[in-house]
């Protein structure tokens, strides 16, 4: 189970970063793979560190604005919290990128290896599929506007449940907790509101009392509005 956990992981890590051709999938060592990973969480944090550069940037400016309009500063320290938030975020995905490769080194090294090539494999097969159901069930919302963690977590998590047999549960509770590890403070509601409804219409059968401990919200798109 613990092989399978950091396989998951190591393929949500590097889904992005890797071909989406099966037949070249399949051919990737556990190397590349951790390259992989490593290069997404680097980019997740040089990306949130210049948006809140950015942020802290306008803020100032906002700041020195609001002495004579104080309608700015509520904006201004709006800014900076997300600034914090984003921050906070990058610091989480730096550890991450650390963390990996150590889970990885005391681990079953082929069993991770072997489950995390073929999680990425089915799901580059079936991925125009896969994507259409979430379509349907996310309504107003398409898969290729979330953010890449987002859409790999929702991917994944239906590719275990539709074509590896891992219990409903147990797929929809994995991908609530790597989502409170690399979403943002909402994503981890939205992916377990968005897998519920695809439980609802293409498989019906999770209990209602079975289901994931975190509660989903009444409309899985409302942390994106």
């Amino acid at each position: 189970m613990q092989a399978r956990r950091i396989a998951r992981e190591l393929a949500l890590l590097s889904m992005g970063q890797l071909p989406t051709k099966p037949e070249k999938l399949s051919a990737q060592d556990l190397e590349g793979l951790l390259a992989a990973a490593v290069r997404s969480l680097v980019g997740e944090v040089q990306d949130a560190l210049e948006k809140a550069s950015g942020d802290l940037q306008r803020s100032q400016e906002q700041l020195l604005e609001s002495e004579t309009r104080t309608t700015q500063l509520a904006g201004a320290r709006a800014m900076v919290q997300d600034a914090i938030a984003g921050t906070q975020q990058a610091i989480n995905n730096l550890g991450g990128s650390l963390q990996i490769p150590e889970l990885v080194q005391g681990s079953n090294q082929k069993a991770v290896r072997s489950y995390a090539v073929e999680v990425l494999s089915v799901a580059a097969l079936h991925r125009q599929a896969v994507d259409a159901e979430l379509d349907q069930v996310m309504v107003a919302w398409q898969v290729k506007r979330l953010a890449q963690i987002d859409r790999d977590l929702l991917r994944l998590a239906v590719v275990e449940m539709q074509f590896l047999g891992v219990p409903d549960r147990v797929a929809i509770n994995e991908a609530v907790e790597l989502a409170k590890r690399y979403s943002d403070e909402d994503g981890y509601r939205f992916i377990n509101g968005v897998l519920r409804r695809w439980l609802e219409q293409f498989r019906n059968q999770l209990p209602q009392e079975d289901g994931p401990k975190t509660a989903a919200p009444t409309d899985p798109q409302s942390s994106l509005v």
